[in-house]
């Protein structure tokens, strides 16, 4: 499934969190795995950004060398680096994930900022916006190394959607995990509007065509055991309850879908996942999605 692993890392606990979560599917997956530090300082005269620079390297080079530490133990294959950078800290991490051929990036929900995973902005969430690379974001909360005996993907259809269900399918034949299928369908636009109850029968009815889809995707790529549900109500809230009543190792998303928010707009289902489970959320952008 993969072949190279990113994880970026300033020393968080959450930081700390995605390093194992990261250690462990290199192990899992004989990844090699890739762990950077990104510092973004502004455009400063050459002496006063040569002291800086000094005295990054000497905060960052005991964390990097801890994780070559862990990583020797676990038998993983690993590569450390100092990145320097003038631009945004999430734009340095997805260049890095592109010229280092990364399949997988491993983040905390929250880190360089403090802020914790209910807030906005977060460069984890700035990340998984804009990242052509899947992004597993990992909470303080997250079993370090998921069985991976379940994965729940959410479904509606759209683009997004579909790319996520593939790569959920992918990951459950390769490791023999469960499937579970869900939509969820939003209530909230429905509340006391006139012929709700047949536009709620025309959404269930459409929820049950994608997840029916998703399920014989995955019976065709010989996924040993999958189910599905469509649900009803707040779609970030549904899916969140739906993992912890199935209890999912994994839930695997689009970085957006039917709504038509584009991935710079807050707010959107897979966001409010990310800030909301104690679950490991793998986040895929669906191909060309410019």
């Amino acid at each position: 499934m993969y072949d190279t692993i990113l994880v970026p890392t300033d020393g968080s606990e959450p930081a700390d969190a995605a390093i194992e979560m990261a250690l462990a599917l290199a192990d899992r997956f004989d990844a090699s795995l890739r762990a950077i530090n990104v510092v973004e300082f502004a455009r400063l005269s050459k002496e006063v950004e040569g002291e800086t620079s000094r005295r990054i390297t000497e905060l960052a080079e005991p964390i990097l060398a801890s994780i070559t530490e862990r990583a020797a133990d676990r038998g993983v294959s690993v590569s450390t680096d100092i990145v320097e950078t003038t631009d945004a800290v999430h734009r340095a991490i997805v260049d890095d994930a592109d010229d280092h051929d990364a399949d997988l990036v491993v983040m905390g929900t929250h880190g360089r900022t403090g802020l914790d995973r209910i807030a906005l902005g977060s460069v984890t969430e700035r990340t998984l916006r804009v990242s052509p690379v899947p992004v597993l974001t990992v909470s303080d909360d997250a079993s370090a190394d998921p069985g991976l005996d379940s994965v729940l993907v959410a479904t509606d259809g759209s683009d997004g959607a579909n790319a996520a269900a593939d790569h959920a399918i992918a990951l459950c034949a390769a490791t023999g995990a469960a499937l579970r299928v869900v939509h969820v369908v939003n209530l909230t636009p429905l509340w006391g509007s006139a012929g709700s109850a047949a536009i709620l029968d025309a959404l269930e009815e459409f929820g049950q065509r994608a997840v029916d889809d998703v399920i014989r995707r995955a019976e065709a790529a010989g996924v040993r055991s999958t189910e599905a549900s469509v649900l009803s109500g707040t779609p970030a809230r549904g899916i969140v309850d739906d993992a912890d009543d199935h209890d999912v190792d994994l839930i695997v998303m689009g970085t957006h879908g039917r709504t038509g928010l584009d991935r710079y707009l807050l707010g959107s289902v897979t966001e409010h996942v990310v800030r909301l489970s104690d679950r490991p959320v793998l986040t895929l952008r669906a191909p060309n999605d410019d």
